[in-house]
């Protein structure tokens, strides 16, 4: 009993200390495992609840709230955006003949990131190019060596230069789709009219650059999706481009041809610095040819001086000189301040405005109006400048179009420098009548002598026929802009005007079987802001055939130092090989000693047998001039209207016109005194003389 007591009072003694030992060493009472096993459930539980929450807000943040930013860093690694340029309308003439198109061409492209040796890279592309230079492969070593993902390194090039540069096999190269590059077949034909485009198929000068939004269409756009070395694996969505317009224009292929090689044989003969022609019909207003020297191809635009990408023609202003007469004889024809005949006193051969003088070319004394702009007199000018004043001088000029841009085809057209009417005193006045201290461009020269040629109407110049668009052609309307004088007044001024061919200062722009109208003009050029003493402009301006013109030309050469310095010896030769050629090419026909109808048999037309009767054209040899060597006046009677106007050139007489085709009647009679100086009537009628079969004109 007393060990049995004691043992059982030794435990619950020492109870307390043993659980506390057990726990110490990872024992336990028994039962108690229950609670240890709950314990760990629900730490363990508690952990993979905050895991899961945490990984839940984690997807929430990331698929949700930052969806936008990880979807455009997943396209940035794993997409290629590549914009596709749109095939820009070609350019043609109009005749259709292709002046500009578009080719497809290589692209060279890098990723930077993947590629390991720049320097080397660069090298090794710039050898298989074979046309980069130093700063081109010091370019490419700062875009190979950048943070960007993508670069160009080498754009349009040529299929050979891609196939070499695709057999070196570098990391990160790669070759985008094909890019669309402007052409031009024609190299430097029309150079200064087209203009050219730049690397991003943009329009940069000329008509390229002032139908730019039309002709360059929308581009397209296509998503690449690519590999880790940024290799295109496949096409993710693609929007095509839509092509531009087509450009059918006035210039016609040929003409401009011509136009180029004669005005460069001008400007080369006469050691000058540039030139200018331009080609157009009076009616339409339409350019058949502008030409401008020096030149460039605009295939290599980037390689060109400024200088020689000027448009001349629309850009530069120069001083027109004695051109300019016709303005002013214009306006005192229409104002009734003059007529043709009336005597004007160019005596001494100068006239003064304060110590300034201002010089004929030769001393003339008394000279009818007409002889005024046929010996183009500057002291003659001025003195019928002096009758109309400032105010009605100032208003033909602008009538005419001078101080305005004419031509929406040309977005860099120069209007012009014209005196505020206001302050144009005395001397000034003086300048203007003869073509001084006035600036026009010779596209406003051109487009004012049209205006006399078509009979007293300015109508607007324009290089652009139509647009063309899926096969459908939209015409660019001609307009007219005002009337400048009446064709009363424009017939007898194209008859002065063809008195300067024919007899006054431009006899080298004669053309045998054709009347001619023109006027020439030399000016001396303003250097350092004063007029030079050898630096000239030398023009001519005029238009064939001059009764019913087919062509408006003018010639302005820029400082020749050859065979003289007058524009009738520098610019007419070069009107007369640019229209001799022109008027071949149209079929227009000789206006003077043309030869004979054809003839055909008139059933309409009885005898009084009541048998056919045949209509006979009047012989058109030159009818012999014995009566005007005596005094007397010729018969003209059964000549054409062109035979007979030559023949009165010849005698110094001017002819007024009633009807049209053959001479019928006339006014003074044959064999009638010859009244030097005066006009003779002509009545004309469409059928010749006729007479029975056999015969001879009565």
């Amino acid at each position: 009993m007393t060990d049995h007591n004691g043992s059982s009072r030794f435990r619950l003694l020492w109870r307390p200390a043993i659980q506390r030992i057990a726990r110490r060493e990872g024992t336990s009472a028994p039962g108690d495992w229950r609670v240890r096993v709950r314990a760990r459930v629900l730490v363990g539980a508690a952990l993979f609840a905050a895991w899961t929450v945490g990984i839940e807000a984690r997807l929430v943040y990331l698929q949700v709230i930052r969806q936008a930013d990880m979807m455009a860093l997943a396209d940035q690694q794993q997409l290629l955006e590549l914009k596709q340029p749109a095939k820009r309308g070609e350019i043609v003439d109009r005749n259709r003949r292709v002046l500009a198109t578009s080719i497809d061409t290589d692209t060279v492209a890098a990723n930077p990131s993947t590629v390991g040796d720049p320097e080397n890279t660069a090298r090794l592309v710039c050898r298989a190019l074979g046309d980069c230079g130093p700063k081109q492969e010091r370019a490419m070593v700062e875009k190979l060596s950048g943070a960007k993902r993508f670069a160009y390194l080498a754009r349009r090039i040529s299929p050979d230069q891609a196939r070499r540069v695709k057999a070196l096999d570098l990391p990160g190269l790669y070759f985008p789709p094909k890019e669309s590059r402007r052409y031009y077949p024609n190299m430097e034909l029309a150079a200064h009219v087209l203009g050219y485009v730049g690397i991003d198929n943009e329009g940069l000068e000329g008509l390229e650059h002032t139908f730019d939004a039309r002709m360059r269409g929308r581009e397209g756009r296509m998503l690449i999706q690519t590999d880790l070395h940024r290799n295109a694996i496949l096409t993710r969505d693609e929007q095509p481009p839509t092509a531009g317009d087509d450009l059918e224009l006035t210039i016609d292929q040929y003409l401009q041809f011509v136009a180029e090689r004669e005005l460069r044989a001008g400007v080369e003969d006469n050691n000058a610095a540039g030139g200018t022609a331009i080609v157009m019909q009076p009616q339409t207003g339409e350019i058949l040819a502008m030409a401008n020297w020096p030149t460039f191809n605009p295939n290599a635009f980037s390689r060109v001086a400024d200088d020689a990408k000027r448009n001349r023609a629309v850009q530069d202003l120069y001083e027109p000189g004695s051109t300019f007469k016709v303005v002013t004889a214009s306006a005192a024809l229409e104002e009734h301040v003059i007529a043709p005949a009336d005597p004007v006193d160019c005596s001494p051969g100068y006239i003064t405005f304060g110590s300034r003088v201002i010089r004929d070319t030769h001393h003339y004394s008394v000279l009818p109006f007409t002889d005024v702009i046929v010996k183009s007199s500057n002291v003659g000018a001025i003195k019928v400048g002096q009758r109309l004043g400032s105010e009605r001088l100032s208003r033909y000029i602008s009538r005419f179009g001078f101080g305005q841009a004419l031509a929406p085809d040309f977005r860099g057209e120069n209007p012009g420098l014209v005196w505020n009417p206001a302050r144009l005193d005395a001397s000034a006045l003086a300048s203007v009548s003869m073509g001084y201290q006035i600036g026009v461009t010779p596209l406003q020269m051109a487009t004012a002598v049209s205006s006399v040629a078509n009979g007293g109407t300015l109508v607007e110049p324009r290089v652009v026929r139509a647009f063309v668009r899926d096969g459908h052609r939209e015409e660019v309307p001609h307009k007219t802009l005002r009337r400048t004088i009446t064709p009363d007044t424009a017939a007898i001024l194209t008859e002065m005007m063809e008195g300067v061919v024919e007899r006054g200062t431009a006899t080298a722009a004669q053309i045998p079987g054709y009347t001619i109208a023109g006027k020439t003009g030399t000016s001396h050029k303003v250097i350092n802001r004063r007029y030079s003493d050898s630096e000239y402009y030398a023009s001519f301006v005029g238009f064939v055939p001059s009764r019913h013109p087919a062509l408006t030309i003018i010639v302005v050469i820029d400082s020749p130092h050859g065979h003289g310095y007058y524009g009738g010896t520098v610019a007419a030769p070069v009107f007369r090989r640019v229209a001799e050629a022109a008027l071949r090419h149209l079929g227009v026909g000789p206006t003077l000693n043309a030869p004979p109808p054809v003839l055909v048999a008139r059933h309409d037309a009885e005898d009084n047998t009541g048998g056919p009767r045949a209509v006979v054209a009047p012989a058109v040899a030159s009818r012999p001039m014995e009566q005007a060597t005596a005094g007397l006046m010729p018969d003209l009677r059964g000549l054409s209207a062109r035979e007979a106007l030559r023949a009165l050139v010849r005698i110094g007489m001017s002819a007024r016109m009633e009807g049209a085709g053959f001479v019928a009647d006339q006014t003074p009679a044959p064999g009638a005194a010859l009244p030097a100086g005066d006009a003779c009537v002509l009545k004309l009628r469409r059928r010749p003389l006729s007479a029975p079969v056999g015969g001879s004109p009565q």
